[in-house]
């Protein structure tokens, strides 16, 4: 990072806070190590400020977010009111289309996922909060880079290599209303996935919305048919809703 004002040590001690699974049981400063990229040396200085802050607890030789964490995601939830109206149109969405509903916000060079609904009475793929998917290769990641307008583009460290991407996932939007990787092209081939990005009024740049599943069970013909079309119509019904921006010049008003 080139940025002057770019506080490194703050960046390292949030990747620590975003190391954290729903799954986890704690997680030891070794794991921490490996999941972060950071030295070990790194990583015991962090954790021992993230300790001493609240933002971490520690039980014996394993870690766990602290009550400090707790506190800043009640006030970030509390001001994502979108996803109160949006609850139970996205059960029923997840339902209807027996596809895993996600939801990511981006993170570095990925997308983390921070709720999902998963359809009833079906088995579906495997993801949790706190799962990462690359903004490269998924359907996800183009919706995201699509969102985006120029002056957030320009700040990405991989833009150059994403700026191919990011026409063909506003193509995609403007021709079918969704994001779609297709074969051999996605990033894993266990799963199928379309993806369309919202701008919540509350937030201050696109989360995206993602329905996948085994290709076996979502297949390119029932994405173009049945999933990508129902994808758009929700994101669009919660636009209209919110009073979310819906086109990119108003998100370019709206988005410093």
């Amino acid at each position: 990072m080139t940025d002057r004002k770019f506080a490194n040590t703050l960046a390292r001690g949030l990747s620590v806070l975003r190391a954290f699974r729903v799954s986890d049981n704690g997680l030891t400063r070794t794991e921490l190590v490996v999941r972060t990229g950071l030295a070990p040396a790194t990583i015991t200085r962090l954790t021992h400020t993230l300790l001493e802050l609240g933002y971490l607890s520690q039980y014996g030789n394993m870690l766990r977010l602290g009550p400090a964490t707790f506190a800043l995601s009640s006030v970030a939830g509390a001001s994502s009111s979108f996803l109160d109206i949006a609850e139970a149109p996205l059960q029923s969405l997840a339902d209807r289309t027996k596809t895993l509903l996600v939801l990511s916000v981006p993170d570095a060079t990925s997308m983390t996922v921070v709720r999902t609904w998963r359809p009833k009475d079906v088995a579906s793929v495997w993801l949790e909060p706190g799962n990462r998917i690359p903004i490269a290769d998924s359907s996800t990641g183009l919706a995201y880079l699509a969102a985006l307008n120029n002056a957030r583009f320009e700040k990405l460290e991989s833009r150059e290599d994403w700026r191919d991407l990011r026409g063909e996932g506003r193509g995609q939007l403007a021709r079918q209303g969704y994001t779609f990787v297709q074969g051999s092209a996605r990033y894993t081939q266990s799963m199928n996935a379309v993806a369309h990005p919202f701008h919540a009024s509350t937030l201050g740049e696109p989360v995206v919305f993602t329905c996948g599943a085994t290709p076996e069970m979502l297949s390119d013909k029932r994405i173009a048919e049945e999933v990508g079309p129902a994808l758009r119509e929700f994101v669009r019904d919660l636009e209209l809703q919110t009073g979310a921006p819906r086109t990119y010049e108003e998100t370019q008003r709206r988005i410093p």
